[in-house]
């Protein structure tokens, strides 16, 4: 209401001044010679005091941070605030989503068939005061058995080939001789390297890879495995050596294997439909 125009007098800051903060909100402080990469609200006023009445606009000389948001809400500007956004860079991303989801289907339709879903991720991060030393981190590589929920997993203090390639060999130890392994995983280097090309190679028809797309790992219904160890026994968890930090995880595993959860992923005639909005 204070910059509607009333009489006897017009608004004070013309449009052609509210023109020149947008265009200001609009450009960046670097622009202008400032360290700064985004606009603080504070920034942007300073800025519009001090150079208002050379620019032409002496009614912002003294404008106040709220005058400056005030006009900036006007135009749904918000130069602070970072959006972030995920470019489709798999050209083949509704294609391998569909290998993957075409395993979940089978996999209810057919419960007697040997299907195995890895992945690996790191500890989830856990609140910690203050005073809590942060003794290093471990890494978790784990699969979920898609029919019975079963979970194998390793913890090891560095994610390569060599630690992958292990937990490959556990899966080879824990399946029936014979019978085809296919693992839903994406592309990190260690699945794709030379050395567990290697051991792949010296196990023909044991393995089948079913890649997930590029930045699309979230199709991997073993997230959710990491997901329900961040909320249960990772959660706010302290200890007092790596070690113990390895045991906990592993016992939580074994808590997991005690009452083990089928999962279900139910949102496949979605994701098939229409592969663009995911992407």
């Amino acid at each position: 209401m204070r910059d509607t125009p009333h009489k006897p007098r017009e608004a004070a800051i013309t449009d052609d001044a509210k023109a020149w903060v947008v265009s200001l909100a609009c450009s960046k402080p670097k622009e202008f010679g400032y360290a700064a990469e985004l606009w603080t609200r504070s920034a942007l006023a300073l800025h519009v005091r001090t150079h208002a009445r050379q620019e032409g606009f002496p009614a912002l000389s003294d404008a106040a941070k709220a005058t400056v948001h005030r006009i900036l809400v006007a135009q749904e500007l918000q130069p602070h605030k970072v959006r972030y956004y995920l470019e489709r860079r798999d050209p083949e991303f509704k294609e391998k989503m569909k290998t993957v989801v075409t395993v979940y289907q089978e996999v209810s339709l057919y419960p007697d068939a040997i299907e195995k879903d890895g992945t690996n991720a790191a500890p989830p991060t856990v609140s910690r005061d203050h005073e809590y030393q942060r003794l290093g981190t471990l890494s978790i590589l784990a699969s979920l058995d898609l029919l019975d929920g079963h979970v194998i997993a390793r913890v090891e203090s560095r994610h390569r080939s060599v630690e992958f390639v292990a937990l490959l060999k556990d899966l080879d130890a824990y399946y029936p001789p014979g019978s085809i392994i296919r693992i839903v995983l994406d592309n990190h280097s260690a699945h794709l390297s030379k050395e567990t090309g290697r051991y792949l190679a010296e196990h023909p028809n044991r393995f089948k890879y079913v890649l997930t797309p590029k930045h699309g790992s979230w199709l991997n219904i073993a997230e959710t495995l990491f997901g329900k160890m961040a909320r249960t026994f990772l959660k706010h968890i302290r200890v007092a050596s790596l070690q113990e930090l390895k045991d906990r995880i592993l016992k939580g595993v074994a808590e997991i294997n005690a009452q083990p959860v089928i999962h279900r992923w139910k949102a496949f005639d979605a994701l098939t439909e229409d592969a663009d909005i995911f992407s």
